[in-house]
């Protein structure tokens, strides 16, 4: 066996709102940040704010000071003092000398740590012992002086540009902002933003600026005021496009229309113009039941051509389908307005394409240049992408699937396919990618190394005398398509290259931070333990060019040597979400009679479906059932590894450059309910458009389906709700499970399945995507197993729901387990008495509603259920009224977690390495230091306030996923019920 091979990886694929339990901050050298010089701070000029966590075991606990500089002076020499109002007694400190008297707690300066510059902090920790109640101090003083609360940060409001304007390339924008500062501070400048890029500063009002020689391209601007307490606040940003000449705006872009009704949309041009101009506006293509009923002409002057002027658009009683208007002058370059006309009643079919319009709107930033869906317009976010312009696997399922939508309403399927074309090109690993396939053996897919509970544990000894099984699909998929490749997406992509390694799809090996476009990259990989928090990226090439001296390699994996080397790993959901949205466009292609539209798209589904089968088996090919150690359990022979669910993931990886020739394939023995996709399963086995090309993939996805069925049977609490899932490896390392636990064909149930920080069926959006796959599954077949999980389901999830008078509403947030089920008997189900749900918190997390509407709306649309259908319509109602803003449908969230941006990342003592911007990597490194990009983010100041001991920030978030499928939903509403 080649050395240097990994085990896999263990990714967290969740997209929705990261909620976790306060993480207390560990004990870390003092840390001191500048940010400018200045005399020192006399006592009756000290401004602070003391920021105190603690590390907690039950008898005793690790205190945390960090202490910043709210003031314009430094700091020099520092006295930090506080009282506790229990029994804590202090056992020992450092990075200060700390003493204790009653329940007095002093905290002197080091020597070597007495100053604290303007806007810095110093950090100093301390263990205690207590018994009883260990309550946090309620006051901190610095040299005597009061630390104050959370200062309001300063509001500026952006008053130039207009959101939407258009100009021509070269032009100035005027930039103008007004600010505001709070609690007796003054404003001490103003800075203009392009995205994240720095246009200049005013420091006297007004505050303006003018933005010269701006060429062609869509642009967020937006600015940021300083006051003179040193917090910070930024303006909403404002969209603007720069046309490459002289040129017509038209705005919007999309344009619904009722039939029998009119529309309208504005055109104005993007310059003053010399003299007069004419614009002409026409259909010039598509569906000719739409026509120009007033604005067939439109005259701009010198004095009037910024002023928008109406066009407006009739339907005819009875048409579909889109049609192109085009506004053109001589001189100019067009404005193209795609309108569709829709049913008389068609309201969510029109609220679908106005969020529609502003998700693809290029000014509101949801897609980069190469039209790859963000994770999110904003860039300060950290879930399981640990930044917003990344993206996931999971972004470009539902970017599919949007598209899809998109082609029912509107009879438009170039879009679908496009996107498919996207994904297809950007996250899906070429050739180039992963060029040594062909020396991969399926006699011996990959070296052993067991899981551990904590990033601690690693790196992993790698275990040769543990036998792997044979992988029994790889021939058959070679033959079926001929080629050694993968095609499946990789679920993780640096889509700005912002970390800067540069994994370019389509042959780019760790090109660094000068490589233009997308990147792969890589982050969890160690345990179930292991928070987004507390990983260490890794890019997915790893030639030994950033990192320590092997790479990142032996963070993870133990071994005597290392070889350059590429892996990547899958999210099944993705690709069986990108599977069923083709199943969709399908469908509907052929109720149009547009099959062909969509043939070879569908068909590439397919193909992604038989990959995904791999997916289906046990990490290591052992057999399924009753493995109680690495030794024991066997090496599977055949198909008896494959345990026909929709696992956690599936990787593979392979020798790069000098590497020598090996390849490397893994499955996994964990699968989460939350995975499930039984209409991908229907679909790639009755939809001959679709269908599996290899020897046995339809066999094996029919299998599946029944399986999957069963599973969500197994899984139903006695409430209703879906528990967990079940593992064939306890603890990732094929350990015998606790005595009692109960199995599903073999596997033990885990309450918590894959990862544990938070625990992995906490968060109803995994019951609400799930469940939406089993509605959708029953509407198109109406199976009475189907039916019989959803009968109890939508009636629990509905007695949680909270629908209020004004539309507003609730539903369950987080869940609460307890019990297990019943050990599963295929012929006689238990009842699951013993396994019960909790709802422990509620809100109104968006893109998790919309799942939970179309959940509902299609059980409704079979079962006739006229309380689901009710509540559905209730639901998109209450979003559509209530949380609309100019970048779509988003409501703002507060991040307690964000504590965490200084959370410790284990790194193993006398490790070293660097990232590719020169973040160094040590066994001292946390989150915010391995990314220090994120402290030139405009929301930055936000989280450092925070850090800082001030308010708990607030976010308003528009994730791409969360967006799309909140437009999803109104269009399911309206293709469901006709409304």
């Amino acid at each position: 066996m080649p050395r240097g091979r990994p085990f896999g990886t263990r990714l967290r694929p969740r997209l929705g709102r990261l909620v976790t339990a306060f993480a207390a901050a560990l004990a870390v050298p003092l840390a001191m940040t500048a940010a400018g010089g200045g005399p020192v701070a006399h006592a009756a000029s000290l401004q602070c704010s003391v920021d105190y966590s603690t590390n907690d075991w039950g008898s005793g606990f690790t205190a945390t000071a960090k202490i910043t500089n709210l003031g314009s002076s430094a700091i020099d020499g520092w006295t930090l003092t506080y009282a506790y109002a229990g029994n804590q007694t202090l056992t020992s400190g450092w990075n200060g000398t700390w003493s204790q008297s009653g329940k007095n707690v002093t905290v002197v300066a080091p020597d070597w740590g007495k100053t604290i510059p303007a806007g810095g902090n110093a950090s100093t920790s301390a263990n205690f012992n207590y018994s009883g109640t260990n309550a946090a101090p309620t006051g901190f003083a610095v040299n005597g002086t009061v630390c104050g609360g959370a200062h309001q940060p300063p509001l500026p409001v952006l008053t130039s540009p207009a959101s939407g304007a258009t100009y021509t390339a070269g032009a100035t924008i005027p930039l103008a902002a007004t600010a505001v500062a709070a609690d007796n501070a003054t404003i001490s400048k103003v800075e203009f933003y392009s995205d994240t890029t720095l246009l200049g500063t005013d420091t006297t009002a007004p505050y303006s600026l003018d933005w010269s020689a701006v060429p062609a391209g869509d642009y967020s601007v937006y600015a940021k005021a300083y006051d003179s307490l040193g917090a910070t606040g930024e303006s909403t940003p404002v969209g603007v496009h720069v046309a490459a000449g002289p040129s017509i705006v038209a705005s919007p872009a999309q344009l619904s229309v009722q039939q029998g009704k009119t529309g309208t949309f504005a055109v104005k041009l993007s310059g003053a113009p010399a003299s007069n101009v004419t614009v002409a506006v026409a259909r010039s293509s598509g569906n000719t039941g739409l026509s120009v009923q007033s604005g067939a002409s439109l005259t701009f002057t010198p004095a009037n051509w910024s002023t928008a002027q109406n066009v407006t658009v009739a339907a005819d009683a009875s048409g579909t389908g889109t049609a192109t208007f085009s506004a053109t002058a001589t001189g100019y370059a067009k404005a193209d307005v795609t309108a569709t006309e829709i049913g008389a009643t068609s309201d969510y079919n029109a609220r679908f394409l106005s969020l529609y319009g502003k998700i693809t709107d290029p000014a509101n930033g949801y897609f980069s240049p190469q039209g790859i869906p963000y994770h999110s317009v904003e860039t300060l976010i950290v879930e399981a992408p640990d930044y917003g312009h990344e993206t996931t696997s999971e972004a470009y399922s539902y970017m599919i699937w949007l598209q899809a939508m998109y082609g029912e309403v509107t009879q438009d399927w170039s879009k679908f396919n496009a996107a498919w074309g996207t994904m297809e090109t950007y996250m899906i690993p070429q050739h180039a990618d992963q060029p040594t396939n062909a020396y991969y053996n399926a006699s011996s897919p990959a070296t052993y190394a067991p899981e551990h509970p904590l990033p601690s544990d690693y790196p992993s000894k790698l275990d040769s005398s543990v036998k792997s099984g044979v992988d029994p699909i790889a021939g058959e998929l070679k033959s079926a398509y001929g080629t050694d490749d993968i095609y499946g997406m990789h679920w993780l992509e640096d889509v700005d290259n912002v970390y800067g390694y540069g994994d370019t799809p389509g042959g780019g090996c760790e090109l660094g931070p000068t490589a233009s476009g997308p990147s792969y990259i890589n982050t969890f990989q160690r345990g179930a333990q292991e928070s987004v928090w507390e990983t260490v990226p890794q890019p997915t090439c790893d030639a030994f060019k950033y990192g320590g001296k092997n790479g990142y390699l032996d963070l993870f994996t133990g071994d005597s040597s290392y070889a350059q080397q590429w892996k990547y790993t899958d999210a099944p959901d993705a690709d069986a979400r990108a599977i069923q949205a083709a199943y969709w466009a399908d469908t509907w292609a052929k109720a149009q009679g547009r099959s062909a539209d969509v043939a070879a798209t569908v068909a590439k589904a397919g193909k992604m479906g038989d990959y995904l089968r791999y997916s289906f088996f046990d990490k290591y090919f052992k057999k399924i059932g009753n493995c109680t150690s690495p030794s024991t359990c066997a090496a599977g022979t055949g198909k008896d590894s494959e345990h026909y669910l929709l696992s956690w993931y599936y990787a593979w990886g392979g020798s790069e450059g000098s590497g020598g020739g090996w390849a490397w394939r893994i499955g996994d023995g964990a699968s989460h309910f939350g995975y499930q996709n039984p209409l991908a399963a229907y679909a790639l086995t009755t939809d001959t458009a679709m269908a599996p090309k290899s020897a046995t993939g339809k066999a094996d996805w029919t299998t599946s389906l029944g399986r999957q069925l069963e599973f969500y049977r197994w899984l139903q609490s006695s409430e209703g709700a879906i528990a967990g899932g079940a593992t064939n490896s306890w603890n990732g390392a094929y350990e015998q499970p606790p005595a009692g636990t109960s199995t599903f064909y073999g596997m033990a149930y885990d309450w918590e399945p894959v990862y544990h920080d938070p625990p992995s069926n906490q968060w109803f959006g995994m019951q609400a995507w799930s469940m939406e796959r089993v509605a959708e599954y029953y509407q198109q077949t109406g199976d009475t197993t189907a039916k019989a999980i959803l009968d109890k389901w939508t009636t629990w999830a509905m007695s949680q729901t909270t629908i209020n008078a004004d539309g507003t509403f609730k539903i369950p947030s987080d869940l609460q387990w307890s019990g297990q089920p019943d050990t599963w008997n295929p012929s006689s189900p238990g009842s699951n008495a013993g396994l019960h749900v909790t709802v422990s918190a509620y809100g109104d997390d968006l893109g998790v509603t919309a799942a939970y509407a179309k959940t509902l709306a299609y059980y409704a649309a079979k079962s006739g259920s006229t309380a689901a259908k009710t509540m559905a319509k209730q639901l998109l109602d209450g979003m559509w009224t209530h949380y609309q803003d100019p970048l779509g449908i988003a409501t703002p969230e507060t991040r307690a977690d964000y504590t965490r941006f200084d959370d410790p990342v284990y790194v193993p003592s006398g490790w070293t390495g660097t990232m590719p911007n020169g973040d160094k990597i040590d066994s001292n490194s946390t989150f915010i230091e391995l990314r220090s990009f994120y402290k030139n983010d405009p929301n930055w100041s936000k989280v450092q306030a925070y850090l800082a001991g001030g308010a708990v920030p607030s976010f308003t978030y528009h994730r791409f996923w969360a967006e799309a499928d909140i437009a999803m939903a109104m269009g399911a509403y309206a293709l469901l019920f006709n409304a």
